[in-house]
């Protein structure tokens, strides 16, 4: 009797824990390429993740803006291009892929389209793209010869990690 007794509260803890797994949502991959993963790119700092209630500590005066459209988080991290050109990338996973085209779509005016996920445009230190529900912002601090491309390879390398 005492043998077959000790095996229910095994499967009992079995079942517990393969039904707790469940319930878990598994994180995607990060969508920030890894230093060098995209050739003369250096990722220089940790990912930083805000939360839509927190993105008023990141994006100040504009979050308002992301939170209508239905922004779940914002992601950002820091890159630096040969040693010089500083850019930031955020990525803004949206609750669907209507928020990421709103955002999108605001102040398109001077933009060049380019290639990117489902539609992207190019300025001439930024580019900005939405592939499904997400919306990704690049941004460079100084412009020098070479910056957009640079800018569109360093695109490319998120787009392909969404």
């Amino acid at each position: 009797m005492f043998k077959s007794n000790w095996k229910w509260p095994i499967v009992a803890i079995v079942i517990f824990t393969a039904a707790a797994g469940t319930g878990c949502k598994k994180k995607g991959p990060e969508p920030f390429p890894a230093s060098n993963a995209i050739s003369g790119w250096e990722k220089t700092s940790e990912t930083r993740t805000y939360a839509a209630k927190d993105l008023y500590q990141y994006i100040d005066g504009d979050a308002e803006q992301y939170i209508s459209a239905g922004v779940v988080s914002t992601s950002t991290s820091d890159y630096k291009y040969q040693g010089q050109l500083e850019a930031t990338v955020d990525v803004h996973t949206m609750a669907n892929a209507e928020g990421a085209r709103k955002i999108l779509e605001t102040g398109t005016k001077d933009a060049k389209p380019v290639q990117l996920g489902d539609e992207g445009f190019a300025y001439t230190q930024s580019i900005i793209f939405r592939k499904g529900t997400s919306l990704v912002r690049i941004v460079a601090y100084e412009s020098m010869p070479g910056t957009p491309q640079a800018l569109l390879e360093l695109a490319h390398g998120v787009e392909a990690k969404l």
